[in-house]
C-alpha cells in the first residue's frame, strides 16, 4: 500500500471515528435489533458486526449456514445478514431452510443476501431463494444500515 491510500476496513474505521454519536443509543437506527451474520470470512464478519454495533444492533457472528442454524433458534434474531459463497453449505441452502421453517422458529425473518456475487443474475437468485434484498459487496456502512432498519421495520407491519 502506498502512502496515501487506505483499505476499506481502514475507510470505515476512519468514518466511524469521525461519526458524532452525541444520539441515545435508543435513538440509534439499529437500536436494541439481534442480527445474525453469516459469513465463513473473518473480515468480513468483523466489518459487518462493527457497523451494526455501532448503530445499536446486538449481534452475533457465525461461520457458516450450519452455526446459523443453530443460532436462529437460540439468538432469535430480528434480521438475518447472509453471505451466498461459503464451503459446505451456500446462503441459498440457507434460506431455503430457513425459509421451511415456522414463523415462530424463524421461518419468516427478514434476510439480506450481502455478497460479491452482485450482477442482475445473481439479485435474481437470491430473490427467488427466499432472500428480500440483495446487496453487493462491498457495501458502504449508511447502506448497510438502512437496508437493515427499512426491511425490518416493513416485516413489522
Amino acid at each position: 500500500m502506498r502512502i496515501g491510500q487506505h483499505t476499506l476496513i481502514e475507510d470505515f474505521f476512519l468514518q466511524i471515528s469521525n461519526t458524532n454519536r452525541d444520539v441515545m443509543p435508543a435513538d440509534l437506527p439499529l437500536a436494541r435489533l439481534r442480527i445474525l451474520v453469516v459469513d465463513d470470512d473473518e473480515d468480513s464478519r468483523f466489518y459487518v458486526t462493527t457497523v451494526l454495533e455501532a448503530d445499536g444492533a446486538v449481534v452475533t457472528a457465525v461461520s457458516s449456514a450450519a452455526a446459523a442454524l443453530e443460532m436462529l433458534t437460540r439468538f432469535k434474531p430480528d434480521a438475518l445478514i447472509c453471505d451466498i459463497a461459503m464451503p459446505d453449505e451456500d446462503g441459498y441452502s440457507l434460506i431455503r431452510q430457513v425459509r421451511s421453517l415456522k414463523a415462530n422458529e424463524g421461518g419468516r425473518i427478514p434476510a439480506v443476501a450481502l455478497t460479491a456475487y452482485a450482477d442482475s443474475d445473481d439479485r435474481l437468485c437470491a430473490l427467488q431463494a427466499g432472500f428480500q434484498n440483495h446487496i453487493a459487496k462491498p457495501v458502504e456502512p449508511d447502506e448497510l444500515v438502512e437496508i437493515i432498519a427499512k426491511l425490518v421495520a416493513f416485516s413489522h407491519n
